[in-house]
């Protein structure tokens, strides 16, 4: 921790880096869901995309 980080700042990145962690997932599914035609151009985005559906 450096003299300018306080713990303060290591919560308040920690719970932003939390919401956009639980968020990602559901935006990714939602964009897939809305844009059909996304399917199949990035592996990876559909990787997730099928292990949140099969989680749900």
């Amino acid at each position: 921790m450096s003299e300018r980080t306080t713990p303060n700042d290591l919560d308040r990145h920690g719970t932003r880096r939390t919401r956009l962690r639980e968020r990602h997932p559901a935006a990714l599914a939602s964009l897939l869901d809305e844009r059909t035609d996304l399917r199949g151009v990035h592996a990876l985005a559909d990787h997730f995309d099928d292990a949140i559906r099969w989680s749900a």
